[in-house]
Order: structure tokens, then sequence, then C-alpha cells
């Protein structure tokens, strides 16, 4: 009994490995590529294959990105040709030639006049000379414009005329009075001269009656506190500008054009906590 079913299992075998010789090879190379990734990525290709064989359709697609690619290198190629050509324009202008005098081809900022343009040294300091004793003059002209006195002036000199006024300068304040007179000045009691030693405090005090043109014809009674000589100086002159308004209102632009009328408004600013004044530090120790 066994060799009678060796003989007819050997039989049946030999027919099946002899009659799928060439199929199931070919049958079982596709199936075991697709598990694996490698084998997948190569199987388009062979899927491509037999999109290949019809003539027409690769034909078509193929002659399409030949006649792309033949358009598109023209147009790369006849970008860069102007700039070529502008290059070529600028190798062709002639080069800069460099001038005698280094910068004379430059702008200046300030170009000279017609006049000063071919003067030599000596000649254009003599041009700033006459320039500056013009400015000289002009500047002279206008200080005796300012000390001319006011024509239009007219106050009335009664017998009982008194003009008062108050004038202020930092913390000095002056109590004014003016009345008609032969020019004499009493501040608190002591005259010009005793009171203001300096000549320049002086004539600061006596600008306002000079401008008006009655420096001789009124007397000025002052009394004064606070400040120094100098805020006390310009508090009266502008005490005195003050009642002059008072005595003639038409005054008022003349005087307040020569700076008569405003009050001169800086003060000493206040010393501050942890420095030695308003704004000096003390010296900084690094040890």
């Amino acid at each position: 009994m066994s060799t009678s079913d060796d003989a007819p299992n050997d039989e049946p075998t030999r027919p099946e490995e002899e009659t799928p010789e060439t199929p199931p090879p070919s049958e079982a190379a596709p199936e075991a590529p697709p598990p694996s990734e490698p084998e997948a990525e190569t199987t388009p290709p062979s899927e491509a294959a037999p999109e290949a064989p019809p003539p027409s359709e690769p034909e078509a697609e193929t002659t399409p990105p030949s006649e792309a690619t033949a358009p598109e290198a023209p147009r790369v190629e006849a970008e860069p040709a102007p700039v070529a050509e502008e290059e070529a324009a600028e190798v062709e202008l002639p080069p800069r030639q460099r001038p005698e005098i280094p910068g004379a081809d430059l702008i200046p900022d300030i170009m000279p006049t017609e006049d000063e343009e071919f003067l030599d040294a000596e000649a254009r300091a003599a041009a700033e000379a006459e320039a500056e004793a013009r400015a000289a003059r002009e500047r002279e002209q206008h200080e005796d414009v300012e000390t001319r006195p006011i024509a239009d002036a007219a106050i009335d000199l009664a017998a009982g005329a008194r003009y008062t006024a108050t004038g202020k300068r930092k913390t000095a304040v002056a109590r004014v009075i003016l009345k008609p007179g032969s020019g004499t000045y009493a501040i608190n009691g002591e005259p010009l001269e005793g009171y203001f030693p300096r000549e320049t405090l002086r004539r600061v005090i006596r600008q306002p009656l000079d401008s008006v043109g009655y420096d001789t014809r009124m007397d000025v009674v002052a009394r004064m506190h606070g400040g120094g000589v100098a805020a006390q100086a310009e508090a009266l002159r502008h005490g005195i500008s003050r009642a002059l308004i008072v005595a003639d209102p038409h005054l008022r632009g003349e005087l307040k054009r020569r700076g008569f009328l405003t009050r001169d408004p800086r003060v000493k600013e206040r010393k501050k906590a942890g420095l030695k004044k308003a704004r000096k530090r003390p010296q900084f120790s690094k040890r």
C-alpha cells in the first residue's frame, strides 16, 4: 500500500510542476514586489512601459516639451542681450579726464558773485572790510534813530501834574512819580549820582525821558526796595516808562518798540536739594 500511494503521488506532482513552468514565476514575481517599498517604486516604470507603445500619444506628448523648451532658450538669451548692449555703450563713453586742479570740476556750495569771482586775496579782503564798515554805519544809524527824541510827545506840564507808576525787575520794585521840574532825580531821598554810582546804570535810567525829549523838563521821585543795583536801575526805567504812558498814551508804541515797557522775566533759578546751586553738583568721588 505504501508503494501504491507513493506512485500516484509522484505522478500528479510531476505534471503540476511541468505545466506551470513559465506562468507561475511571472505571476509570483509581480506579487512579491508590492509589499516592499522599493519594488513599488520600480513598478511605475513598468506600468509606463505599456503606455509608451501607442505611437500617436507619446509623439504628441514629446513634441510639445521640445517646442516649449525651444522658445524658452531664446527668451533667456534675449534678456541679457540688451544688457550687453548697454554695457558696450557705457564702455564706449570717453574716460573722465583728471583736472589740473583737484576738485576744480566740482560744483562749490557757495557760488561767488560776478564781482568777487576774479578778485585776488587783497581785493577780497578790502571788499569784506567795506562790507563790515557799511554794517557798522547801518548799526549806528539804527542806534541814532532809537536815541532820537520822539517828536509827537505831548505831555501836560501843569503845575500840579503828577504821573505815578510801578516798575519791576527780578525782586526789585520801584514806585515812580513824574512831575514838572528841571530834570532832577530823587531815589529814596538821594540824588541819582549818589544812589547809582555807575555811569552805565545812570544811562539806563535816563533812556525813557531822553527818548521822549523831557529829560530837562520833568523831575523823578522814586522809592525802591529789593534786588541789587542793576535790578533796581532796570526797575526804575520800567517805572518811568509806565509813568510816561500815563502822561501820554500815544507814546506806548514807540516806547514798546524800543523795549522800555517790557519787563525782563529772567530771574535766578532756585537752589535744588543735594546740589550746591541751582544746577551745580558736588564733585563725584569714586572712592
